[in-house]
């Protein structure tokens, strides 16, 4: 019996965050996750689609396939090294986490899995989200890193401990960074697909990768909850 019931407690699902790409919506990424992926990998997600905080300041690149409202997490120059309301969405983030949390961790595609990866350097390096509990994995689809100096700072000047897997297209314009991303974290999980920038498909081989990726995290967070258990058991004790 006992045994059943630990199978029973490692199958929880695990809760994430997802950060939409620029200009679309919490609903589009939502359409695009359920559409593509199977059940076998959805049925081990409670996904929780939050929109951006602010409306779309320009043209839509989905306009005519999805329907608005559109979008953005913050503004960006050309070059993609100076933002605009960069901390007001930090600051939004860790409010709606607070206010819906708690979260096992973040998926992101495009613009969200840039702004997720940061968020979990950030917070290991005590600069952002503070004030939630620490992000145990991401998942990130058509990734890459920010350019400004003091975000990359507070953010890659150390291994990203927490788990990762990594979506990367063969004809992903983002794919040579999201390749370099790769050096920022501790044992990343890759799954790489044939297509561009866009939330894929799986092959046999990815999905067996992914599904795996789940699975341990799965076990891990029953593990660090278990032990947490333990550890507020043995406080009390000396209490008493």
């Amino acid at each position: 019996m006992g045994g059943g019931g630990a199978e029973i407690k490692s199958a929880r699902k695990l809760r994430l965050m997802c950060l939409h790409g620029f200009r679309t919506s919490g609903e589009i990424i939502r359409k695009q996750l359920t559409a593509k992926w199977p059940e076998s990998v959805l049925d081990k997600l409670e996904l929780v689609f939050a929109d951006a905080p602010f409306p779309c300041q320009g043209k839509s690149q989905v306009e005519g396939i999805f329907y608005p409202p559109y979008y953005e997490w913050f503004q960006f120059n050309k070059e993609f090294t100076e933002y605009v309301n960069f901390d007001e969405c930090l600051a939004y983030i860790e409010d709606y986490m607070i206010k819906h949390g708690p979260f096992d961790g973040l998926l992101g595609f495009s613009q969200g899995a840039i702004l997720s990866v940061a968020l979990a350097g950030m917070q290991a390096n005590g600069v952002a989200l503070t004030r939630v509990p620490k992000i145990k994995l991401v998942v990130i689809i058509s990734g890459a890193k920010f350019r400004n100096p003091s975000i990359i700072e507070k953010t890659y000047s150390a291994p990203i401990q927490c788990r990762s897997v990594h979506f990367i297209g063969d004809q992903d314009f983002l794919k040579e960074y999201g390749t370099e991303l790769l050096d920022s974290f501790v044992d990343p999980v890759v799954i790489r697909h044939p297509n561009g920038h866009t939330i894929p498909r799986f092959d046999e081989e990815g999905l067996k990768s992914m599904l795996t990726f789940l699975e341990r995290m799965q076990k891990e967070v029953i593990e660090q909850k278990q032990e947490i258990s333990l550890q507020n058991d043995d406080v009390e004790e000396c209490l008493i």
